[in-house]
């Protein structure tokens, strides 16, 4: 370490320190500090001054010790080993039985073995991000082996299959100077800087999640920025768990930051124990986690969601759908408040820094469907919970998301306490893709799917104004097109917008079974107006014996019998039909 730029620490304030310095430090140089080399990161230089911001707990540590750079931007180890695994947010490994505790100065996990069959050959050239060959762990996925983005050469030495550590020397490349590079099945990346891509693409799908209200009223694209705002009990992790495990994505990756320690207890028990519905195996085998607690160092947190999307970015460049769930970005954005008061840089709204809206942009925009530097195409979705004070939405962290988000899915208190699942509210959220997913719904024979979306908003906006109105007059007093706006507002929200994730038939929807049933309450809507028309009164459609099967149809027909769907719009057909005959032959 003699060779290293190094500093004397002058001034401790929690996790930021001031060291004098004669040598010269760069911006986001990853720095070891103190005795037990403390992980940290040089954030301002002033003349000889450097301001470091450490990631780990700074008890004990005084002035005097000594900080010493390694001419490195604070990265992360990426490879094979990541997949399945916990974490903390420096990417150090929490899954080990043997590790009960993350020591001082602890970098990344220990060496693993995998199974490596080579793809190139002796003298092949390969440039930045391309594959060298699969790699395969005993029951988990088969992952791609790349080289990193800052990489490339002619194959000079590659190992012929078998099972290697991921730190071992696999293949050895000669870059145009002649320079030899060894290559591992791991590479370090920074987490401050986007991987690199041969371009972004133009969303071709939806993430498809299961979830009605979110598929087919407010839908994210593959690739998309969602956000989901909610106060204290409005269900977010709950639904973000729900996400992870029905999403039609290759690979998850679950970031809790800053969450209750007993929340992020509860996740790391329940997602390890879950099945993956497509496969029959463990979900976790295609899930990372990354937990970073409210009682561990602040900096961490703030470099947690970093780490998050630098390890998504990392399985996207491997061709695969990636989705990241960040939870919560409020307590992400609440430790830069943290260390940006400690910095005595003035305040902006509610005491954030003036940086958060470009921090949250810098994230954000991370996501996208790409061509990879090796030409395969992947996605990278991101949809960060947000925790508004007070479920206040004017607050600056969720008002700035807005700016970056395509897909807003704002969380509400009142229906959450009227036990009403997923408790997003139809007229306070909104997606700017649904027209680049027309063609999605019409490949799943659902044609009109935009016309029928707008019909919905519409009706349960009208309810909205209605219902104030039936509680001052009543429900009965108002007339009959109004009657009816609201019956169908009531079948809306109870037989399609209520999804429970404890239902083994409605917990996740296919498409076909969503479009099946948008188009079975659109027909509905059309018989009852045809009936009221006939001047039929509105207790006769009351009366229905199909109206209680059409309310309970979401929890009574799951997707292996979506004839009974079919079925259901035959009967009601019929009903209705009834109705006009019976009226026609009372009037003559």
């Amino acid at each position: 370490m003699s060779n290293r730029n190094q500093a004397v620490i002058n001034w401790i304030s929690g996790p930021v320190l001031r060291a004098h310095t004669r040598d010269a430090f760069t911006v986001y140089e990853a720095v070891l500090v103190g005795v037990q080399a403390l992980l940290g990161e040089v954030i301002r230089i002033e003349e000889d001054l450097v301001v470091v911001q450490v990631y780990e707990d700074t008890s004990g540590m005084r002035p005097g010790d000594v900080v010493v750079g390694t001419g490195m931007p604070l990265s992360v180890k990426l490879g094979p080993y990541i997949l399945g695994h916990i974490f903390d947010g420096l990417l150090r490994p929490l899954h080990h039985a043997t590790d009960k505790f993350i020591g001082p100065g602890m970098r990344s996990a220990r060496p693993a073995r995998f199974m490596f069959e080579p793809g190139v050959n002796l003298g092949q050239q390969l440039t930045p991000g391309a594959s060298l060959g699969t790699v395969r762990q005993d029951g988990g996925h088969n992952q791609v082996c790349l080289l990193a983005p800052d990489v490339s050469g002619t194959v000079t030495s590659i190992k012929t299959g078998g099972t290697y550590l991921d730190n071992e020397c696999i293949a050895v490349l000669e870059d145009a100077a002649g320079r030899p590079h060894e290559i591992h099945m791991n590479h370090w990346w920074s987490i401050r800087k986007p991987r690199p891509v041969s371009e972004r693409q133009a969303a071709t799908g939806p993430l498809f999640t299961g979830q009605r209200i979110l598929d087919s009223l407010f839908p994210i694209a593959n690739g998309g920025r969602a956000a989901m705002p909610g106060g204290f009990g409005t269900g977010k992790t709950i639904l973000q768990e729900t996400l992870a495990k029905w999403c039609d994505a290759d690979v998850i990756i679950y970031v809790g930051c800053g969450e209750r320690g007993n929340e992020m207890a509860g996740v790391l028990a329940e997602l390890p124990t879950l099945e993956d519905p497509r496969t029959g195996r463990p979900l976790m085998e295609r899930t990372v986690i990354i937990a970073n607690t409210s009682n561990m160092p602040v900096a961490a947190r703030e470099a947690s969601i970093y780490t998050g999307v630098t390890v998504a970015e990392y399985f996207r460049d491997q061709g695969l759908r990636v989705a990241l769930m960040a939870d919560s970005t409020s307590r992400w954005a609440e430790a830069l408040r943290e260390v940006s008061g400690r910095l005595g840089e003035l305040p902006s709204e509610a005491g954030y820094p003036a940086y958060l809206s470009s921090r949250l942009a810098e994230f954000y925009e991370r996501a996208a469907q790409v061509r990879t530097l090796g030409g395969a195409t992947g996605a990278l979705s991101i949809i960060g919970a947000v925790s508004p004070p007070s479920a206040d939405f004017s607050e600056p962290v969720t008002t700035h998301t807005k700016r970056y988000v395509r897909a807003f899915w704002a969380l509400d208190a009142t229906r959450a306490q009227a036990r009403f699942y997923p408790a997003i509210h139809p007229l306070q959220s909104y997606s700017g893709d649904i027209e680049e997913l027309v063609d999605f719904w019409r490949q799943h024979d659902h044609p009109h799917w935009l016309q029928q979306r707008r019909r919905f908003l519409t009706i349960l906006e009208q309810q909205s104004h209605l219902e104030r109105m039936a509680r001052i007059v009543g429900k009965d007093a108002l007339p009959p097109r109004q009657q009816h706006i609201l019956l169908c507002a009531d079948i809306i929200n109870d037989a399609f917008l209520r999804q429970s994730a404890f239902s083994d038939n409605d917990r996740y929807c296919s498409p076909q079974r969503q479009s099946l049933m948008m188009q079975l309450i659109d027909r509905f809507i059309d018989l009852t107006l045809q009936v009221i028309d006939a001047d039929i009164p509105m207790d006769a459609i009351y009366a229905l014996p199909v109206l209680r099967r059409l309310r309970r149809m979401n929890e009574d027909i799951d997707d292996r019998h979506l004839e009974q769907l079919r079925a259901l719009s035959q009967d009601l057909e019929a009903a209705c039909a009834q109705l006009r005959q019976r009226s026609h032959a009372d009037e003559t």
